[in-house]
């Protein structure tokens, strides 16, 4: 018998269930054939959790992801935390406690252009063409985590503390190095150090880090220039690692390059078990429409193979079907343009079937 992966599914919220469904339907391929066992459970996170428990990140969902093999999340937000802001128990709390908890340091983003989306992207083709990027964002330190926070008692004035340690760049250096000898062998390292006193220290952590890896060139570049430069030249780029703040702006902003935000996944690790999902939202405004885009979900799944369970060339083969999926003109909404015929833009659940159709026969073909 194949040594069974347990996947914990934590679809959340708004079109996290449609796109993790599909992504699923995607692991079944899979598993049948390429003669692999895995399980999958599901629990709750997010404003689903918090509507059934009161808490966005209950106990039993935290320990389910401790056993886990590996999990696979949806989104996580809801409309009515954007319309009162001041509601002091939020969707997000869960997914920052889940990586707290599970000491998810790393946060990788493939910026990965397929040919087939030149179109999708606003920009032009012949600057976006051959873009592929992997961003490391340091995901458990910065101002999203530090300390003092809050407002006075006055309700007159808010703080938020960036703090970083030595030991946190560090880590997080190290795993962009290691990455970049596996590719073009060049690390952009982003910050602002002609300003915050984070930035300078980490700096002066990245280039001790840098000396042990001779052969990779590291670049730094200030985190306002890097935003330019992801639209001027994004081929310049190959592993980019910066802070929490900037790494959760720049990777949405190098979405755009991608054409959507529905095509990018990405992979939290850290000790253990590693996170899997869609840089996407929750999106609630398309929610139960059958309109969201699950490739990216989809391509996390794929991530998950290659990241958690070492299968390679099973995590190839959902990569590639998504490319057959695009280059057998298939859209979904949000990635179609004016000239996509009505007859080739398909929905949520089409789209993962003709995914998962595309892994039984793309390795059927090579049988």
């Amino acid at each position: 018998m194949p040594t069974n992966r347990h996947i914990v599914l934590l679809p959340g919220d708004g079109i996290g269930p449609e796109v993790v469904a599909e992504a699923r339907k995607v692991l079944e391929a899979v598993a049948a054939t390429f003669d692999r066992s895995l399980s999958f459970e599901e629990q709750l996170i997010g404003h689903a959790a918090i509507a059934a428990t009161g808490d966005p990140l209950p106990e039993a969902t935290l320990e389910a992801c401790r056993r886990a093999d590996a999990i696979l999340l949806g989104a996580v937000g809801h409309p009515r935390y954007e319309a009162d802001p001041t509601l002091p128990v939020r969707p997000e709390q869960g997914l920052l406690r889940l990586r707290k908890a599970l000491a998810l340091f790393a946060n990788l983003r493939p910026v990965r252009l397929f040919d087939e989306l030149l179109d999708a992207s606003t920009l032009k083709p012949e600057v976006i063409r051959g873009t592929d990027i992997l961003f490391f964002r340091e995901l458990t330190g910065g101002i999203y985590f530090g300390e003092p926070r809050g407002r006075d008692e006055a309700d007159t004035r808010a703080r938020d503390t960036m703090t970083y340690s030595r030991e946190e760049v560090r880590r997080i250096a190290r795993m962009a190095f290691e990455a970049a000898g596996r590719r073009r062998r060049v690390v952009h390292s982003i910050d602002k150090a002609n300003v915050l006193e984070t930035s300078r220290l980490w700096r002066e952590t990245v280039e001790e880090v840098a000396r042990a890896y001779p052969d990779v060139a590291l670049h730094h570049m200030y985190v306002d220039n890097a935003a330019m430069q992801l639209i001027r030249n994004p081929r310049q780029f190959d592993v980019v690692v910066t802070g929490n703040l900037f790494g959760d702006i720049l990777t949405d902003e190098a979405a755009q390059l991608t054409g959507s935000l529905g095509m990018l996944p990405s992979a939290s690790t850290g000790a253990k078990v590693g996170l899997y999902e869609p840089v996407h939202g929750s999106a609630p405004d398309i929610a139960g429409t059958d309109r969201a885009n699950p490739l990216a979900t989809i391509l996390s799944a794929a991530l998950m193979l290659e990241q958690s369970f070492g299968w390679t060339e099973e995590a190839e083969a959902v990569v590639a079907a998504v490319s057959q999926f695009l280059a057998d003109g298939w859209r979904t909404p949000d990635l179609a343009s004016e000239d996509t015929p009505s007859g080739k833009i398909v929905g949520t659940r089409r789209a993962g079937t003709l995914v998962a159709d595309a892994v039984r026969q793309m390795v059927m073909g090579h049988a």
